[in-house]
């Protein structure tokens, strides 16, 4: 697979972290018709200062910083509106919210490292289920084993992944 340039790179970031951004400009407004006219003005901000954009470090944090800005320019604008939050509320809620998104990252990056780590039957077994959404019983027939056989295998699995997981985020902090 060719590998992307700097603008693909930041388009597949971009796309990727929608649902991230707009749950946190959400989080933030609590109107989901102000919280899309939001994200889509975040957007635009974002697509503007992709020059900005440091492809060495995280992106969401940097993406989470724009979007604080345009909710705020957004409660400035819409003050006239009896229920907003006032200004030092949304700084206090996004600070917490960028915290987060840094603390999943983290996790995100453990998992990756900790799938990478399976054998390759258990990793199969993660991705038929968790990346491809296959059913339970499709996965017992086409493995030859019971519904409660692969149960269990994700269960000790999924259990295996978040052992990894704590170990890897605590000998890194």
């Amino acid at each position: 697979m060719a590998e992307l340039n700097p603008t693909e790179q930041f388009i597949q970031l971009l796309t990727e972290n929608q649902n991230r951004l707009y749950g946190y400009i959400f989080s933030l407004i609590g109107e989901r018709s102000h919280a899309a006219d939001v994200l889509q003005e975040t957007n635009v901000v974002l697509w503007r200062k992709i020059d900005q954009f440091d492809h060495r470090k995280p992106f969401l944090p940097w993406a989470f910083t724009i979007a604080r800005y345009q909710v705020l320019a957004n409660l400035r604008d819409r003050k006239r509106d009896r229920v907003l939050l006032d200004s030092e509320l949304v700084e206090t809620i996004s600070s917490e919210a960028e915290s987060m998104a840094e603390q999943i990252e983290s996790v995100r990056d453990a998992l990756s490292r900790c799938l990478e780590r399976l054998n390759s039957s258990n990793r199969e077994l993660i991705e038929s289920r968790y990346f491809e959404a296959k059913p339970l019983d499709e996965m017992a027939r086409d493995s030859s084993r019971t519904t409660g056989a692969i149960k269990v295998a994700l269960l000790r699995i999924r259990k295996q992944l978040g052992e990894c997981i704590q170990h890897r985020l605590a000998t890194e902090s």
